[in-house]
């Protein structure tokens, strides 16, 4: 049985384990107040779809202020489609990344996937995003683009 020496104590790599594991579950989180820049909004959007072409849509981001901490952000997203659906999902952001899953309503078109997007101020101060998504399932695997301007 081999021993390791932590603050001057000698454990078992088992009861070591425990020790970690004890300390990290007792640990105090403390949600610091939201510091960073809001994205919430309605954005149009154009994008490019590898499989699909060219395509309009429209994107309502809604931060979640009771998740969202410090420079994090939580979101709610919906994507609306003319053809193609509401496609429903989440986001986090990070100072102005963020990250998106999204996935049609309707199961059965397989359309969903996981996004990201870089935010920036446009030339008359609203946000504009622009994000690459890639869909692992719809129809054997996609990826696109958009550029999406708040209104």
């Amino acid at each position: 049985m081999r021993l390791h020496k932590v603050n001057g104590v000698f454990l078992t790599l088992a009861a070591l384990a425990v020790t970690c594991l004890t300390s990290a579950t007792s640990a105090t989180w403390a949600m610091a107040p939201f510091v960073s820049e809001d994205f919430s909004g309605v954005y149009d959007c154009a994008g490019q779809d590898d499989h699909e072409g060219a395509y309009s849509g429209v994107v309502t981001l809604q931060r979640v202020s009771a998740q969202s901490t410090g420079s994090y952000g939580a979101y709610k997203f919906t994507l609306d489609v003319p053809g193609y659906g509401s496609y429903a999902g989440q986001a986090a952001a990070k100072g102005r990344s963020m990250a998106i899953h999204f996935a049609n309503v309707d199961p059965a078109t397989q359309d969903f996937g996981t996004g990201i997007a870089t935010f920036k101020r446009g030339p008359t101060g609203r946000w504009m995003f622009e994000k690459y998504y890639f869909e692992p399932e719809y129809k054997g695997g996609n990826f696109g683009f958009e550029n999406c301007l708040q209104r």
